[in-house]
């Protein structure tokens, strides 16, 4: 009976690790892919190898957390099966609609809800969980701010990455030893542009490992009915699948619908959410890395944006200056004007910078996708509590 629930529970280890893999890979992707640097299933293949090793390493301060720290007891094997469940059901429903969602607080959510059902919930650990996600989306919006209204322009200006027609790289096989060398159109900034961008990539990739590994597979871990080891690669192989099945939805969601931004800002907005992300990981604190995105991404844009405002006028609202949304496209030609100063025309028709009405939607989900993981788990295990 123990072994026919312990498949099961990897079966819907498996299931989160799948709708894991199909929200996280776009958020660490999406803009590369976007951009046209590499393929979805490039994306995919390197998403998969970093998310193991933030699994492997800074994941398991994470596991520690959810296996064992947000209750007061261990988490059964068929509760956590129960939990599991309610977890994927949360971010599948948010893949449908094709927006990531917040594993880390979806997952939280659910065995909160199972912590309230049997009065074990660890009030102290769930209040300093929380505090770090309302922490969370204010910082990354003020670096991306800071950034975004003080130092982008100029770092525009000064390296430009930009996408040329053609393959970045060519080989050359006419003699004995083939050799490699850049595109007909590439220029030796595209090219450390890109190789840059790429690395920050993996560097987000391993990121979402060490935040989400955990998600898929600690209630498991805290039954003791699976290792963490073995859980670690389990997780991985789902998150993988994910990556290169669902995750097309989501990398074409990120990488278009919410923001229209060149590679210098992506870079911007991957540091940025990759860093807080690794470092609350590392504490222990399951964290949203799409949340550290998305509100770095609107930081960025707002901050550029208010240049033409000086801080002192922006506080007493008087604002007559125009501001552009789509300030983050602007040529690194245009001339970089001093705070407080009006925009030049190429910077204000540069376009639109995000759309509204996408943020609003990744906001929406990342409510309805959490409380209903809670509200579900609490429903289940009230009214079948011998299974908790």
């Amino acid at each position: 009976m123990v072994e026919t629930v312990l498949l099961v529970g990897i079966v819907a280890s498996i299931f989160v690790g799948f709708n894991i893999g199909g929200s996280s890979t776009g958020i660490a992707w999406g803009p590369a892919v976007g951009a046209g640097l590499l393929s979805k299933a490039s994306a995919a293949g390197l998403m998969t190898f970093f998310v193991f090793l933030g699994g492997w390493t800074v994941g398991r301060n994470v596991m520690d957390t959810l296996s064992g720290d947000i209750i007061t007891i261990e988490i059964t094997l068929a509760a956590g099966v129960a939990v599991l469940f309610f977890i994927g059901l949360g971010i599948l429903i948010a893949n449908v609609f094709g927006v990531p969602v917040p594993t880390s607080m979806t997952t939280v959510g659910a065995i909160a809800g199972l912590g309230l059902a049997t009065g074990t919930l660890d009030f102290e650990t769930i209040g300093w969980i929380i505090s770090w996600w309302i922490v969370t989306p204010i910082l990354a919006l003020w670096i991306g701010a800071f950034v975004g209204r003080y130092i982008y322009p100029e770092l525009n200006r000064r390296f430009e990455i930009s996408a040329t027609e053609g393959a970045l790289l060519t080989v050359d096989r006419t003699g004995s030893i083939p050799s490699i060398g850049l595109g007909p159109n590439t220029t030796g900034q595209e090219f450390v542009g890109t190789i840059v961008v790429l690395v920050i990539g993996c560097y987000m990739a391993f990121s979402a490992g060490a935040s989400n590994v955990p998600n898929a597979v600690a209630p498991l871990v805290s039954s003791g009915a699976l290792g963490a080891d073995s859980a670690i690669i389990i997780a991985t192989v789902a998150i993988g699948l994910g990556g290169f099945t669902i995750a097309r939805r989501t990398m074409e969601s990120v990488g278009s619908e919410l923001s229209d931004i060149p590679l210098l800002a992506a870079l911007v907005v991957m540091i940025t959410a990759s860093t807080i992300t690794t470092l609350l990981s590392a504490a222990g604190i399951p964290i949203s890395l799409v949340m550290a995105s998305v509100m770095t991404i609107v930081g960025l844009g707002w901050g550029r944006a208010t240049r033409p405002v000086t801080a002192r006028d922006a506080v007493r609202g008087q604002v007559d200056a125009e501001m552009s949304m789509g300030a983050l496209k602007a040529e690194p030609e245009a001339p970089v004007t001093r705070i407080g100063e009006e925009e030049p025309e190429e910077v204000l028709n540069a376009g639109d910078l995000f759309n509204p009405r996408a943020i609003m939607k990744y906001v929406s989900m990342w409510i309805i996708g959490p409380s209903m993981s809670t509200i579900l788990a609490y429903g289940f295990f009230v009214a079948v509590p011998f299974v908790g």
